[in-house]
């Protein structure tokens, strides 16, 4: 791809100044209204000082995921994260490129682009067929901006080759270049990957599990081949057991079971799915968040088993850092309901099942939803009732070289009574996190249960 040509703009004029609060901390803000009609947004933390070194993001305008919280791309991640690393170091700008949007396309544009994606071209390819070029960014109003907030050269959060030479074009001398990892998702994962392969991109997700675990993970080979079922959510089982089978001791302890890069695997594999999924016993034993922290990526929809309601009010999953849904029985409380939905907590009603709820109801409600993909983390009865249940398309087991012996098994008795009848696993892989071990592997599917594309 051709290097970008340097824009002959205008000098900016300055129309606002003022302080604002964000989720990372105090910034100045600074508005430019530039040659080209746009107005670019500067975020500053701290004193630029001389202008040299000064860790700078210049954030293309993406709507649908800066505001919505679209997961096509990730944008919106990418964003706060800048965010983050520049309050983190308390001195560094980040410049929204307005005009920017679609890699400058414009709204519309990126829309139709999509809807050709969905019919199977790749971002490239479907900018092409609308007779656009793949990206036709500009940075000189990026550098102007940036000359005037006293910016002399830069450290540049980008993953984009194409970004930096269009600022040194531009006239912005750039002393390194620090690529912005980001934990992908299920409905991202390709379009990350054609920007890597054909757009020049640094890999955003960073190494995979093999090579050990950075601020980001590329999950994609533990995720294997997401094929979403017709009537459900793909659904990744995912749980942390010792040597021995165990994933709690005699008295119920589990902390930790794993090491801290195991558990970023499963951060990561949470920001891959729409939902993350576990019983109330769980919730009332172990308290979890069910939030992405320990690597860059968004929260998935945090979903709980709850035949009867008994979540207690107090309940981390019940916060508002992300949404939250319930899936109850009748057996619940009606005024436990309303009380639930007065707190923007959402339950859905299925019918009963041997183990609490009907399971293959409650998957099928989640996916009407919206949900295509599910994360399972357990407790052990949810382990069990979902393998039993044929309902698991991908397991992620985490092994930690510890023996406890007398504890909770992960997976109760699953009714075989011969070992040809136990669950198939294929596509298998073994990777290392830390100390500990992660198999990854396909549950074949019965023979009679059609794939959908």
């Amino acid at each position: 791809m051709d290097d970008p040509a340097p824009q002959q703009s205008t000098v900016p004029e300055e129309v606002a100044r003022l302080t604002i609060g964000t989720a990372a901390g105090e910034f100045g803000l600074r508005a430019f209204k530039c040659g080209s009609g746009f107005v670019y947004l500067a975020l500053v933390k701290g004193d630029v000082g001389d202008g040299r070194g000064v860790l700078t993001r210049v954030h293309s305008e993406c709507l649908t995921g800066d505001a919505l919280g679209s997961l096509r791309c990730d944008c919106g991640v990418q964003l706060r994260t800048s965010l983050r690393s520049i309050a983190a170091e308390g001195r560094g700008v980040l410049l929204y490129a307005t005009g920017h949007e679609g890699r400058s396309i414009g709204l519309v544009e990126k829309l139709r682009a999509y809807v050709l994606q969905e019919d199977g071209l790749d971002t490239v390819d479907a900018n092409h067929r609308l007779g656009l070029p793949a990206d036709r960014r500009d940075y000189g109003d990026a550098a102007a901006c940036l000359r005037l907030l006293g910016v002399r050269s830069v450290r540049l959060l980008t993953n984009n080759p194409r970004k930096e030479r269009g600022l040194r074009h531009a006239g912005i001398a750039v002393d390194g270049v620090l690529p912005l990892a980001t934990s992908p998702h299920v409905r991202n994962i390709d379009y990350l990957a054609t920007k890597e392969r054909r757009l020049r991109h640094v890999d955003p997700a960073g190494s995979p599990p093999l090579d050990g675990i950075g601020e980001a993970v590329d999950i994609a080979p533990l995720i294997g081949r997401a094929t979403t079922p017709r009537a459900r959510p793909f659904v990744v089982l995912k749980y942390a057991q010792t040597l021995d089978g165990r994933i709690a001791t005699r008295s119920g302890d589990s902390k930790w079971i794993s090491g801290e890069r195991e558990r970023r695997i499963s951060h990561a594999l949470r920001a891959a799915c729409d939902g993350v999924l576990v019983g109330v016993g769980t919730v009332i034993t172990d308290d979890p968040q069910l939030t992405v922290r320990l690597v860059p990526g968004s929260t998935p929809l945090r979903i709980v088993l709850d035949s009867r309601l008994r979540l207690p009010d107090e309940a981390k999953v019940l916060d508002d850092q992300a949404c939250t849904v319930l899936i109850a029985t009748s057996r619940s409380s009606r005024a436990r309901r309303r009380a639930l939905d007065a707190r923007r907590v959402g339950v859905r009603v299925v019918d009963p099942g041997p183990e609490g709820v009907a399971l293959a109801q409650a998957l099928s409600v989640l996916r009407e939803a919206g949900v295509r993909s599910l994360l399972v983390e357990g407790g052990a009865r949810v382990i069990t009732s979902f393998l039993a249940g044929r309902l698991v398309d991908r397991v992620v087991v985490g092994i930690a070289p510890t023996i406890v012996g007398a504890g909770t098994e992960a997976v109760g008795d699953l009714q075989v009574a011969r070992i040809a009848n136990g669950l198939r696993l294929t596509d298998r892989s073994v990777y290392t996190a830390g100390e500990d071990l992660l198999v990854a592997a396909d549950v074949a599917r019965e023979p009679d249960a059609p794939e959908v594309r």
